[in-house]
């Protein structure tokens, strides 16, 4: 396919959406980006561009510009789609998003926690199912199919500074790597064309292990700090939140372990490495300060899922997950009651 006609749709101009999308921007590739994006963030990026400010691998303040939209269908059938979105949001989104796919197009979803595609020709026993946690009633894969996906692992860190401003943070780190055979080859242009964009890219024949790999830390921690609301360091520090932590991480490696994915550290060394980020609120904290919708289907939802299918007993990460489900379900009465976000 040549460059000058390819048409690429970022799905979510958030912190990792907004970033990638002005940097496929700026990049030659003779691409044509669009973003989807709503509300106040749109409207400046309509009016101002894209704008990236403490980026250390490009320039430390830029501005992209990216055709913006909040109409699908007006975008029409793309070449390559960019899922940036939360997997609570995606949920809601998805029947809109299908006029962007047609036959040919390759879905790139860069995302927490456990995709739609995700047990797409893996896991076993269990390949080829769908996940009802993160795929209620098939709504994503009838708009996503996952034999056109891959996906993406973001390590890298980015908030939104203001609408149409993107602050990048520490990390420059995406893995990528196709959902089956069948898009090993688009996977391996999506490489390229996110490492001419600046990235620093990795390649992977194994993108379910980089995903479990990610949410064995991210489970744990972002759902108790947002019950809790603590930081990383207090809920290690704590033996009692602690212990729960090590109790999940060892439910989670024998869920992976049943599906054939193997961690190569142990918990004691991925918690080293949470330690090592100090007194970080954790996303979903954010979202709870904020009075966001929160991500339990992908980080916690879907792995309990996996785990009944599978017949492993994964009991503390029932508790968590059904204290996580409520949490956010209080999040949204108070939202439709239009009360203030909890305090912290």
């Amino acid at each position: 396919m040549n460059s000058s006609q390819r048409s690429i749709t970022v799905v979510g101009a958030g912190a990792i959406g907004g970033l990638i999308a002005a940097r496929l921007a700026r990049a030659d590739n003779g691409a044509n980006i669009n973003v989807l994006a709503r509300g106040a963030h749109l409207e400046a990026i309509r009016r101002d561009g894209l704008t990236i400010v403490g980026d250390p691998e490009h320039d430390m303040r830029y501005t992209a510009r990216v055709n913006a939209t909040d109409n699908a269908a007006a975008l029409g059938a793309q070449d390559i789609v960019f899922v940036c979105l939360k997997g609570q949001a995606l949920v809601q989104a998805a029947a809109s998003l299908a006029p962007l796919v047609g036959p040919h197009t390759h879905i790139v979803s860069a995302m927490n926690g456990v995709p739609w595609w995700f047990l797409a020709d893996f896991g076993g026993t269990q390949a080829n199912g769908r996940l009802e946690s993160v795929d209620p009633g098939g709504a994503v894969s009838a708009a996503l199919p996952p034999a056109q996906a891959s996906g993406c692992v973001v390590h890298l860190s980015s908030s939104i500074a203001a609408p149409g401003v993107i602050r990048k943070g520490k990390g420059n780190l995406l893995i990528v790597g196709a959902a089956s055979q069948r898009t090993a080859a688009r996977a391996k242009e999506a490489c390229a064309l996110l490492a001419q964009a600046g990235f620093e890219v990795q390649a992977t024949g194994q993108i379910q292990h980089e995903i479990w790999a990610k949410l064995w830390g991210n489970m744990t921690m972002n759902p108790i700090s947002a019950l809790t609301r603590s930081s990383a360091d207090v809920i290690l520090d704590d033996p009692l939140t602690a212990g729960l932590v090590r109790a999940i991480m060892a439910e989670a490696r024998t869920i992976g372990e049943a599906l054939g994915i193997g961690l190569a550290m142990t918990i004691e060394e991925r918690n080293a490495i949470t330690r090592k980020l100090g007194a970080f609120k954790t996303s979903m904290l954010q979202d709870v300060e904020a009075g966001r919708t929160l991500e339990v289907e992908a980080l916690l939802g879907a792995p309990y899922e996996i785990a009944q299918r599978a017949g492993v007993a994964a009991p503390s990460l029932g508790m968590l997950y059904g204290l996580a489900r409520q949490l956010d379900a209080n999040l949204e009465a108070a939202r439709r009651a239009g009360s203030p976000a909890p305090a912290r």
